[in-house]
């Protein structure tokens, strides 16, 4: 019997980048599914987060960050350009956003299309592995293609039906806080939150012992 469980995932999170070759490998040893759950990152859903946080937090994670990505042997390089428009120097969170929006959108088409996951997948990988201009029409095009979508379409839909789109990404935010949490990457099974890249195990045994399988 095929378990399924809920990702929420932020394509600005460089820990939910980091959690995802692990959930993609155990949905292919196990009979899981993951239904990924689009979310705006903090700096859109709190945009006084990074100013109300101590001021060595952004630069604890960078390092850790980088850390975990060279022990994982997973490629990590600052995004070019951030999903996010903020002056890292005071923290400051810049009022036009010209890429976040038009990629959130454009992954939950994908959920509704069963393709979360490969989708974010893909594009969180040119966003965190080095890739210049993750953004352009060329790179998002290959991502789509790689998730089994076509771009013009994805992008279609993300500009015409934004609004219904933006209701359904508010739905996620608060299923995640119904959940327990608020974060990302945080997977939840049967109610239960399971936050971070470093709960994953202790995720994938409690689903075992509600009757979790290896593929055949």
């Amino acid at each position: 019997m095929t378990l399924t469980a809920d990702l929420y995932f932020s394509f600005r999170s460089p820990y939910t980048y980091l959690a995802m070759p692990k959930w993609r490998a155990a949905m292919a040893r196990y009979d899981l599914d993951i239904v990924l759950r689009q979310v705006y990152p903090l700096a859109i859903r709190e945009p006084t987060f990074f100013e109300r946080n101590h001021p060595n937090w952004l630069r604890y994670t960078f390092m850790d960050v980088w850390r975990l990505a060279a022990r994982d042997g997973v490629p990590m390089l600052p995004p070019r350009p951030d999903p996010i428009v903020q002056d890292i120097a005071t923290r400051q969170i810049a009022a036009e956003q010209p890429y976040i929006f038009p990629v959130v959108r454009m992954g939950q088409v994908a959920t509704r299309r069963g393709s979360g996951f490969a989708f974010a997948d893909a594009v969180s990988q040119m966003i965190w592995g080095g890739t210049e201009n993750w953004h352009s029409d060329a790179n998002l095009g290959a991502a789509s293609e790689a998730a089994g979508l076509d771009l013009a379409t994805l992008q279609a839909e993300a500009r015409d039906d934004a609004t219904a789109l933006d209701a359904e990404i508010a739905a996620n935010q608060a299923a995640l806080e119904a959940a327990g949490h608020w974060g990302v990457p945080t997977l939840v099974f049967n109610g239960e939150p399971f936050f971070g890249q470093d709960r994953i195990d202790l995720a994938i045994a409690k689903m075992q012992s509600a009757g979790l399988e290896t593929r055949a």
